[in-house]
């Protein structure tokens, strides 16, 4: 399917990607991980939801579900991050582990690393060499 670009109705230019949400259980552990993963500051803390400004303007929020299940990788997972370092793939999964994540169980590419966040959210680490 080509990719159009330029301007879609009466707007003059195309919407930009200002932020993700991230359901969870503990909103302040998903975004300290978060913090640890990508640098930045946080935004707001409520009972419901914790944001953060990451270096690259984007805001990410860890937002506070009442029974809040986990997505399973592979499977039910319909979002997930994708992460690009200039560091060695290794040390940057050594990094992600040390301040939480845990390995998914299915790693289908070795230039990439599928990792779950503190609330079970999948998200892939690589090098910015395997993206280009």
């Amino acid at each position: 399917m080509p990719v159009r670009t330029g301007t879609v109705g009466p707007m003059t230019e195309p919407f930009h990607l200002a932020g993700v949400s991230l359901d969870c259980d503990d909103p302040e552990t998903l975004a300290r991980f978060y913090l640890g993963l990508l640098g930045g500051r946080v935004l707001w803390n409520d009972a419901h939801s914790v944001g953060i400004r990451i270096p690259s303007g984007l805001t990410l929020a860890a937002q506070r579900v009442e029974n809040y299940y986990p997505p399973q990788w592979p499977g039910s997972a319909a979002v997930q991050l994708e992460l690009a370092a200039d560091a060695d793939l290794a040390l940057c999964e050594q990094h992600a582990l040390a301040i939480g994540a845990k390995p998914a169980p299915v790693q289908q590419d070795p230039r990439w690393r599928v990792l779950l966040d503190p609330a079970g959210h999948p998200f892939c680490i690589t090098t910015r060499s395997a993206t280009t």
